[in-house]
């Protein structure tokens, strides 16, 4: 039921992106994320993993952690070539728009939603993904991507703001999105089987700077985590 809490959640911030809701969008993302992480908890607890939940908690994270920031990215591409936020969606504009790029380019988006599939579908043949990630994961990856709309709403600047709505940045972070999903790079996970800190350092000092981050930064801090748990992951070498 909690899997399915997560596909219900994800499916509403489905619709919500294509309506340009970017921000209903996230906050439905955010409740699926949260039920993704209890349903591995509250089974694990008691005692009731099974291959079924294994494959639907990957279809699952397809929709919420895949095909939302996929949409997502469409939108903030046809915002980047339209000249901001306007009344109708990318998706409602596509179909009114015959000439490139207005009309086509902003589905380059969808190719993140391509990577997260492949990226789940190794993930459940993989059996060397247990206390570490080969890859950035789909939930993290989808909250680097539905950062931008809240930074864009909430907490932006001229700067942030033009550099976020550059077609140039929103290209290139897409390529980077889709490589790091796959990279050939172990990153950590965040699981705890004992509270010690010599064999958790690490991982709480990660914790506690992006507590600090999100405080003082807000959404701004997300893109900055990302960023730090990658380089963390690189420097603790995870096996």
């Amino acid at each position: 039921m909690i899997t399915l809490l997560n596909l219900l959640f994800g499916s509403v911030a489905v619709v919500f992106a294509v309506l340009d809701r970017l921000e209903w969008a996230a906050a439905f993302f955010l409740m699926g994320v949260i039920c993704d992480f209890l349903d591995g908890l509250v089974a694990r607890k008691l005692g009731v993993q099974s291959d079924l939940g294994i494959q639907l908690d990957s279809l699952a994270d397809l929709v919420t952690s895949g095909l939302v920031p996929g949409l997502v990215m469409c939108q903030l591409l046809g915002m980047s070539l339209s000249g901001g936020w306007s009344s109708s969606s990318f998706f409602a504009e596509a179909l009114s728009f015959g000439d490139w790029p207005h009309a086509w380019l902003p589905f380059a988006g969808l190719a993140i939603t391509l990577s997260s599939a492949w990226r789940l579908a190794r993930f459940n043949i993989d059996e060397n993904q247990v206390s570490s990630f080969k890859g950035l994961p789909t939930p993290a990856n989808a909250l680097l991507i539905l950062s931008l709309p809240l930074i864009l709403l909430y907490n932006g600047s001229e700067t942030t703001n033009a550099i976020i709505l550059n077609p140039w940045f929103l290209s290139g972070l897409t390529l980077l999105s889709v490589y790091l999903l796959n990279a050939p790079i172990r990153l950590f996970a965040l699981k705890f089987d004992n509270w010690s800190f010599r064999e958790n350092g690490y991982k709480y000092i990660f914790l506690i700077l992006a507590g600090v981050a999100l405080l003082t930064l807000q959404f701004l801090a997300v893109p900055l985590i990302i960023l730090m748990y990658v380089l963390f992951s690189l420097f603790v070498r995870p096996e």
